[in-house]
């Protein structure tokens, strides 16, 4: 008797369960009311959208690979040998421009902030996949604004590297261009080219060498580039594009506990072809930039590097609304 009234609770436990979890955002094909706590499972119908307004930037930002929003202003940087940060104003005008002096610009992919750091991600690994000096700058906010930069490193290896063997371009798992920073730790979203898929690796933000620990992976498809990051709100934005250059925003919203990867998952397709989107930030959680390298592939393709501004209000406002 007392086997059968486990077994019966345990048949409860697993309906109530099935009750409670389900895909509770209503713009999904899936959505369940009757669900109250979000399992990730939602669905949506493949959607693409323009731009509000596309705006070609300064030459002197063609490589532009990186986006945050600090200080009322866009801040950007090159992704080869130029040591500078560059503030803009919301239409893509240089308003100033700052010298990280005794550092160098290997391969700077991603910024990133905290309240106090801004932090510019030094990790593309996209020539060889051997780099063994992977890093990331750690530039103290006031003293920047005052000109006179105060920066540590944070070195990192990934746990699951297992050698540095010299590969072809383009063809290792072990690249990275986007990263967040949430409370004493640095979350990065790798660029997997063989897989398509992209890997979430764990670090701290403290200076001084660590190792990346792998969490987990997603499939999105494509090559993540960028990420922006709502930690109140629940809601992570990555940016990224195809093999063939078909760019993509990825919505991971409704997690708990930073697991990005039980959110749920919308891709939303961008109408610019043949941009290599590179950095994305928002003002609001609702209105977003995004802005793309220099690219070139003749005699068909001249794409020149740009700021675009996108409008998420009709995939987000309720979501926003809900999560006051």
């Amino acid at each position: 008797m007392k086997n059968y009234f486990l077994f019966l609770l345990f048949i409860i436990s697993l309906s109530a369960k099935a009750q409670l979890s389900g895909c509770t955002d209503v713009l999904a094909k899936n959505y369940n009311p009757s669900a109250l706590l979000n399992d990730g499972s939602c669905l949506y119908e493949k959607t693409k959208i323009e731009p509000v307004f596309s705006i070609t930037l300064s030459d002197t930002l063609r490589e532009t690979s990186g986006l945050v929003y600090f200080d009322n202003q866009l801040w950007t940087h090159n992704d080869d040998t130029d040591t500078h940060l560059y503030a803009l104003d919301t239409i893509g005008k240089i308003q100033n421009q700052f010298s990280l002096k005794g550092v160098k610009n290997t391969d700077w992919e991603e910024i990133s902030q905290d309240s106090a750091y801004l932090y510019v991600g030094d990790f593309g690994n996209n020539s060889k996949g051997n780099r063994q000096n992977l890093h990331l700058l750690r530039i103290e906010k006031m003293s920047l604004k005052a000109n006179n930069p105060q920066i540590d490193t944070i070195s990192f290896s990934y746990s699951n590297q297992p050698d540095f063997f010299r590969q072809k371009p383009n063809t290792t798992d072990f690249d990275c261009e986007a990263f967040i920073v949430s409370n004493d730790s640095i979350y990065l979203f790798t660029k997997q080219w063989t897989t398509n898929k992209t890997a979430l690796y764990v670090l701290p933000k403290l200076p001084g060498s660590h190792i990346a620990k792998f969490k987990s992976d997603l499939e999105v498809n494509g090559l993540i580039t960028g990420a922006t990051f709502l930690e109140e709100k629940r809601l992570l934005v990555l940016c990224g594009y195809s093999k063939k250059l078909k760019p993509f925003l990825y919505l991971l919203s409704d997690f708990n506990n930073n697991d990005f990867f039980s959110a749920n998952k919308r891709k939303i397709d961008l109408a610019l072809p043949y941009h290599q989107v590179e950095g994305i930030a928002t003002l609001n959680g609702l209105e977003y930039y995004i802005s793309n390298e220099y690219f070139r592939l003749q005699p068909i393709i001249n794409t020149s590097q740009q700021l675009h501004q996108l409008d998420l209000s009709p995939f987000l406002e309720l979501f926003m609304s809900q999560n006051h």
